[in-house]
């Protein structure tokens, strides 16, 4: 029994191991909106929605990022929005309403309505070193001069 597992595990490594098995997988890349939820609203009766569920504040802005985890740039900037999170759904709630919620519960748009260091400038940094050892990778290496007549 033994003799026969060892083949078949053999297989099983090449097989999975191959790049036709990576071929049909895909990397994301393009535009994407992002929905971050910045602020949880107390539950109470004027932050009920229709269907039962609660209302909180989230942030919304497009990016363009690579595999939803390399973020290369804002394509529009964050906007304070109403979010439902168990619908995963957000509401564009008008300026002075948006203001009223804000002054009530003593929040400051500004403090809210950020990007974090990553989002905004993390994947450029990312991206950059990945193209910078690219780039050092494929430009060859010197040996010295003194290092090849010692060898001789």
């Amino acid at each position: 029994m033994n003799s026969m597992t060892r083949p078949i595990f053999i297989a099983l490594l090449i097989a999975f191991s191959s790049t036709s098995v990576f071929a049909g997988i895909r990397i994301p890349l393009g535009k994407r909106e992002v929905l971050k939820k910045v602020y949880d609203l107390p539950n109470t009766d004027e932050f009920k929605l229709k269907d039962g569920n609660f209302l909180d504040l989230a942030t919304l802005h497009t990016e363009f990022n690579i595999a939803y985890i390399l973020p290369l740039y804002v394509i529009e900037e964050p906007k304070l929005v109403g979010f439902d999170e168990k619908t995963d759904s957000f509401y564009d709630i008008p300026q002075e309403e948006m203001d009223g919620i804000l002054a009530s519960q003593k929040l400051k748009k500004e403090k809210l309505n950020t990007l974090p260091f990553y989002t905004r400038y993390g994947g450029k940094i990312v991206a950059l070193l990945i193209i910078g050892l690219m780039i050092w990778g494929a430009i060859p290496s010197k040996e010295k001069e003194g290092a090849e007549s010692t060898n001789a």
